[in-house]
């Protein structure tokens, strides 16, 4: 039993066991998190909406400037501060245990707080409108290298405590056996983490030397450093939100994975290869070796997909095996047509999950694949996918959750529930699009960042096909609904903050209790596998297979057509 004195609070809805400096931890992470991800939502306005070329709100500097506090506050800040919450909720709330340091795990959480703060001042005062990427000789103030710095910092220091905590609930035996999948894929997740962060402390404390004329840095090893931490942190992304798939199958549906050897394997895989797969961001590079890129982009990034794929699979078969478990075997579908569409924390992941492999998936590897990255390298196209990924995948799939923390963690009633059930689709459907056009537009061969596609006044103009002025405003427009829908969850989880109507916290504890095997949370706090049966999954497997194959052929064919034979 816990030696430290601490009380343990019961959730009566969900029957999970909050420890109280755990709680706070989470609470406070999640809330920065969401000021971010509200501060990085009205900056997207100013983007998209210059990069519409019939509007071009913003002039060149206030649009660079904007583009790269949007970079930052969404890729960075908004989704490590939410990281962080999920590795205390993983270990402390799933295991039942009392949190690690928890006076350490508030500096870690301060120093995130002035970093980010730092940063961001820095950006806006005007001179260091370098884009997230920071390539040097291109240089910003110190402030902003520091910012990151004392950011990447903190966040360390969350997934030092994490690791402590695991120490901690093994040594005060909080459960039995293996710890559950949850926690094993917090755990891939924060293993990741400390590879990024490390690597951007590697090559961004050198740029704030050198932004203080201190140091030079080599701008070939700068690229190749930093994309160590550029991409990777896509991959803590991919890692979490994986995780939250298979705590929301559980949580909504009871579905436990269909094969935890399975499922670990491919976390597994995630730590072996994933990092290596940011070759694919350095392909148009020509100081590193063609062999390397090949090996990184074609083996090693495979293996990180076959991963994503074995997930892709699990997840939505868990759900079905569970559905079918229920009474809800009727034809291949059943299983999906009564699973809770009106419940936004259910909805929201099954968007997610489509959406993240259907476009953020599929267009990843074929972006990976050196040939056809000449394609599309540095075009609109990046954005695109990469949109797919982050927000379809990982901000929709933490917004879902948001839903079911609001009362679960905060203890509040959720204001707006039709509202909230409606989210999800608004945002998630208008990302869909806004993703598609924007690769549309990438494709046809319009630059990445550039604030002006039409080059107005250029003594040499580009003349583009119509199409791109069509995909670019369809971009502004799904833009502006995509950002509608995400002040909507702002709405939603700020005012259940502030208005929403106080729930029963539950009884308190000195001491974490046993799990009972009929608990509400059993499903995502045991180990156990659910088994195979679950047709109508593969059968969706199969319809991504084909997609896969299609998309492979068309690029493929679209390449032929740019490099002829004589």
């Amino acid at each position: 039993m816990a030696t430290v004195a601490t009380t343990y609070r019961t959730c009566p809805r969900s029957g999970l066991q909050f420890e109280r400096q755990a709680e706070q931890l989470i609470k406070a992470h999640a809330f920065f998190g969401v000021l971010w991800l509200a501060i990085g939502g009205v900056l997207a306005i100013g983007v998209v909406l210059t990069r519409w070329p019939a509007v071009r709100w913003l002039e060149a500097d206030t649009f660079y400037m904007v583009l790269t506090a949007h970079g930052l506050d969404m890729l960075i800040f908004w989704l490590i501060f939410f990281e962080v919450a999920l590795l205390h909720f993983c270990s402390s709330v799933i295991l039942r245990s009392r949190i690690a340091a928890p006076k350490i795990a508030w500096l870690g959480f301060a120093l995130m707080v002035i970093g980010s703060i730092v940063n961001n001042v820095a950006v806006f005062r005007g001179s260091s409108s370098v884009m997230m990427t920071s390539y040097v000789p291109m240089m910003a103030e110190p402030a902003f290298y520091l910012g990151i710095i004392l950011f990447a910092v903190g966040a360390l220091i969350g997934c030092g405590v994490f690791f402590a905590t695991l120490v901690v609930a093994r040594r005060e035996k909080t459960y039995e056996g293996s710890v559950p999948l949850v926690t094993f894929g917090a755990t891939t997740a924060a293993i990741i983490a400390v590879f990024t962060l490390l690597s951007g402390a590697i090559i961004i404390i050198p740029a704030w030397l050198m932004s203080m004329n201190l140091m030079t840095v080599d701008p070939l090893i700068y690229r190749t450093v930093w994309w160590a931490l550029g991409h990777s942190s896509q991959q803590i992304n991919v890692a979490t939100h994986v995780t939250v798939w298979y705590l929301v199958a559980a949580i909504a549906l009871g579905a436990k994975p269909m094969s935890e050897r399975v499922s670990r394997f491919a976390f597994f895989l995630y730590i072996l290869f994933l990092q290596l797969a940011s070759a694919h961001h350095l392909l148009g590079d020509p100081g590193l070796g063609t062999a390397w890129k090949v090996v990184n982009t074609s083996y090693f990034m495979y293996l990180a997909v076959l991963a994503s794929m074995l997930h892709g699979l699990t997840v939505p078969g868990a759900m079905e095996v569970a559905q079918r478990q229920k009474g809800y075997t009727k034809g291949l579908f059943e299983w999906l047509r009564k699973a809770p569409w009106g419940n936004p924390t259910f909805s929201g992941v099954f968007i997610s999950i489509i959406g993240f492999g259907f476009l953020g998936g599929i267009t990843g590897v074929m972006m990976g694949t050196e040939q056809l990255n000449l394609i599309i390298h540095n075009t609109i196209y990046v954005p695109g996918h990469f949109h797919a990924t982050v927000v379809v995948g990982t901000t929709l799939t933490f917004m879902a959750l948001t839903f079911y923390l609001i009362p679960v963690l905060f203890k509040r009633e959720m204001i707006a529930p039709t509202l909230a059930k409606w989210q999800p689709y608004l945002f998630g459907f208008s990302m869909y699009f806004f993703c598609l056009v924007m690769m549309g537009a990438g494709t046809l061969g319009v630059s990445r960042r550039h604030w002006d596609m039409a080059f107005q006044g250029a003594a040499l103009a580009y003349e583009w096909p119509g199409a791109a002025y069509l995909m670019m405003a369809l971009v502004g427009i799904s833009g502006v609904a995509a950002v509608a829908g995400g002040i909507i969850y702002i709405y939603i989880t700020v005012g259940s903050l502030l208005w929403g109507r106080k729930l029963e916290g539950g009884a308190t504890s000195p001491t974490f209790t046993r799990l009972e095997r009929a608990a509400p949370a059993a499903a995502v706090q045991t180990y156990g596998s659910s088994g195979f049966t679950a047709p109508g999954t593969f059968v969706l497997a199969m319809v991504f297979l084909v997609a896969f194959v299609l998309y492979y052929f068309i690029n493929w064919k679209y390449l032929s057509t740019l490099w002829g034979l004589s």
